[in-house]
């Protein structure tokens, strides 16, 4: 099953996760990315969010910032096997400062999130550059698990690649919280 997200007409479904919102909210806070109809990569669509959108997701072990977020039952599609699929994102930064931050893929399913930090995401600062693209391999040493619900039901690596409810993308690893503008050009998973 290919996806395949270029933003042609609208943000297909994709958010930023506001933490502390959550918090004061008592429930998951999810804001919708601003989509343009140009500005992307050969001035195609793009969808973007800032940090006045995201927060520092504290629970999560280090701490993250989930910039991009999309669940598969929000856009009426069931949970997809990831596992040797080809990852494809193109993604810009504007007045984005990192911190130190890394950019890494992540999968979510059964109440368990892991991030591919084998493969870190490049982020150009206001231009786009070629997509980031890697094959998906279950070896956790090349993903770490940032969050568990349960700490008594933990799902492997391999069962939250079979079955990947949500996914998207993290900011990890910062001195200081992230600010500025992060867009995306395109997503493709096949």
């Amino acid at each position: 099953m290919a996806v395949v997200n270029t933003f042609e007409k609208g943000p297909e479904g994709w958010c930023s996760y506001d933490y502390h919102a959550s918090i004061i909210a008592g429930q998951n806070y999810f804001v919708l990315t601003t989509w343009e109809e140009r500005g992307g990569a050969d001035d195609t669509g793009c969808v973007w969010a800032d940090h006045t959108r995201w927060s520092v997701d504290a629970p999560e072990r280090p701490i993250s910032i989930l910039p991009f977020i999309l669940y598969r039952n929000w856009v009426g599609e069931p949970p997809i096997d990831l596992r040797g699929t080809e990852i494809s994102i193109q993604l810009r930064g504007d007045d984005l400062k990192l911190h130190g931050a890394e950019c890494y893929f992540w999968a979510h399913a059964s109440g368990t999130r892991w991030h591919c930090r084998g493969r870190p995401l490049t982020i150009r600062d206001g231009c786009w550059d070629e997509p980031s693209r890697f094959t998906v391999e279950s070896v956790e040493t090349a993903w770490y698990r940032s969050w568990v619900r349960d700490p008594a039901i933990v799902a492997d690596l391999d069962t939250v690649l079979a079955g990947a409810g949500s996914y998207g993308i993290s900011l990890v690893g910062f001195s200081h919280e992230v600010s500025g503008k992060l867009a995306m050009g395109s997503f493709e998973i096949r």
